[in-house]
């Protein structure tokens, strides 16, 4: 009895901690939205600015490197198996429900980029929940690598399914003249140098601080540079000064509210509900799916939860701000997407927490015959 109270009030002090979070971020979006309409911004001059592309990729890598900087690498290596499939094989499974299912339910391709962008879990929201007893000690680890993990992997879907739209579907403005594998591979192989390097370097430096902060700082300008953020989500890995660790929560969370400024300002030009609402349940479902799926032999109640995991958040938020540098209309479908994602979590959950916590009902012992208790 104790235990179902207990994990009630947790749930309940969740829900209220995300529908907080929601509306803090509407905050930000509103604000962003109002500076916009009172300045009369022309979003098309903005999102094809050099600027404004520096600033989404700056804020993305920020993202990505906070998201690997907090994995505990000993603790995910017990459940390795399953957290690297649901990175893997899980996000382009989502990723593939999500986009093949709207581009062909809206007879729109770039519902393919789309549902790559809403793919993953929001590692920000994922850290309030580390503490909830609802889950096991492993169910939150997984749940902790798996969204921090998928960002990387999602952002490196996106920057390739981007040229596919481009290149096949003829989508945006993103066409390029060379070939497309040959783009890819030195993108990966680009990647691959820069983390490959950095990593060398970091070794050097092992002893000396003021050059551990000079080397992120190069990492992190040459990826915002080039646009190699894999090498910044890997980087994340090793690359973590102790004194930088309490102030990457506080860092993250204002790239968090920098990028929900910069949705409102682009959502000046209008706004695609229903579209977004059709994206975020996709996402919301999707989730489900690949979570059943890659889940078999864990308890039932950590099954449903990791089912019923989905947020949307900071990698969702900037990754729409660097697509609509190409793609128009981008951001009008993903914030409503986001929103529906969130609110779809806290109502789904706190059912989920009222339907896990009632125990099953004992069967009433049969009542003695009255003819008999005389005798």
């Amino acid at each position: 009895m104790g235990a179902d109270l207990g994990a009630r009030v947790t749930g309940s002090g969740r829900n209220v901690e995300l529908v907080r979070r929601i509306g803090l971020l509407g905050l930000f979006v509103l604000a962003g939205l109002a500076a916009a309409w009172a300045l009369d911004v022309d979003v098309a001059a903005v999102s094809h600015s050099p600027v404004y592309r520096l600033g989404a990729y700056a804020l993305l890598a920020v993202g990505l490197y906070g998201a690997t900087f907090g994995i505990d690498l000993r603790q995910a290596q017990a459940d390795g198996r399953v957290i690297g499939l649901a990175v893997t094989v899980g996000v382009v499974v989502k990723a593939l429900l999500i986009g093949v299912s709207l581009a062909l339910a809206w007879q729109d391709p770039l519902f393919l980029l789309l549902g790559v962008a809403v793919a993953q879990i929001d590692p920000l929201s994922v850290a309030a929940l580390l503490n909830d007893t609802r889950m096991s000690e492993r169910a939150r680890t997984v749940l902790a690598a798996w969204s921090s993990f998928d960002d990387p992997v999602t952002v490196l879907l996106a920057i390739y399914a981007a040229g596919v739209a481009a290149t096949v579907f003829g989508l945006g403005g993103a066409v390029s003249d060379g070939n497309p594998l040959l783009t890819y591979g030195a993108d990966l192989a680009g990647n691959a140098a820069l983390a490959g390097a950095a990593w060398a370097l970091w070794r050097l430096a092992r002893t000396r601080v003021w050059l551990q902060y000079v080397l992120l700082a190069v990492v992190l300008c040459v990826a915002v540079a080039t646009g190699w953020m894999l090498a910044v989500a890997i980087a994340g890995l090793f690359a973590r000064p102790a004194a930088l660790e309490p102030w990457i929560p506080r860092i993250t969370q204002t790239a968090l509210y920098a990028a929900a400024t910069g949705l409102g300002v682009l959502l000046v030009d209008g706004i695609a509900p229903v579209r977004g609402v059709t994206l975020g349940v996709a996402a919301f479902a999707a989730q489900a799916v690949a979570a059943w799926l890659l889940t078999r032999g864990m308890p039932r109640a950590d099954r449903w939860h990791l089912a019923a995991a989905q947020q949307n958040g900071i990698t969702a938020i900037i990754l729409a701000l660097t697509l609509q540098i190409d793609f128009d209309g981008v951001v009008a479908v993903v914030a409503p997407a986001i929103l529906t994602a969130n609110l779809l979590h806290a109502a789904v959950n706190r059912r989920l927490d009222r339907h896990l916590a009632t125990p099953a009902p004992t069967p009433t012992p049969p009542s003695p015959d009255p003819g008999l208790t005389g005798r």
